[in-house]
């Protein structure tokens, strides 16, 4: 089954999703915090308008013009030594689009805003306890900070795309077949 999944930018868990699920990972890099990062290394008087291309690179339909985009972004700030992070990650941070994705889908899997939530409220109920007796008391505590965390879940906004998320990852698995079955074709032909 073929499965996206959302992550913050860390190198390791990337490696850690691609050796575990190989093929049948899409990795989504959250374009909020690459935004952020970027935006830590550059001098104030250029933040509006890195933000403003990187936010015209991310609503674009077309995956390949968006990386031409942030790509022509990133070469006038070599000598500033932030054209690096800006193209680090880059096909990672364009998932969304090269799948095809509707762009009101693409916004709200582009980002890890909705997991955070999530962790934010189990974090709130959670930090009054002071000793962890057991995993199994971590696990119960966690769950019902899920279950709160619920009561303000609301429907993903683009909901009704959802099976062009399923058909987009099926057809991006499809492009990158196991290992052992390109082995097994070109021993074939």
């Amino acid at each position: 089954m073929p499965r996206l999944f959302i992550i913050d930018g860390a190198k390791a868990l990337s490696k850690a999703i691609r050796r575990t699920f190989r093929h049948t990972a899409a990795i989504q890099r959250c374009q909020v915090h690459k935004a952020r990062n970027i935006m830590e290394r550059l001098p104030k008087s250029l933040h509006a308008s890195v933000r403003r291309v990187l936010r015209q690179a991310w609503e674009l339909d077309d995956a390949d013009k968006a990386e031409k985009l942030i790509r022509n972004l990133a070469h006038p700030l070599e000598r500033d030594g932030v054209s690096s992070s800006i193209l680090e990650g880059i096909e990672e941070i364009l998932t969304v689009t090269r799948l095809g994705l509707p762009k009101e889908l693409r916004r709200s899997l582009a980002c890890t805003n909705i997991i955070e939530n999530v962790m934010g409220t189990v974090r709130r109920v959670c930090r009054n306890v002071k000793r962890w007796r057991s995993a199994s008391m971590a696990m119960r505590w966690t769950a019902a900070a899920m279950q709160e965390a619920a009561k303000g879940f609301r429907r993903l906004k683009a909901h009704k795309q959802l099976p062009t998320l399923h058909a987009a990852l099926e057809a991006h698995r499809s492009k990158n077949p196991p290992h052992g079955v390109i082995a097994r074709q070109a021993n074939a032909a």
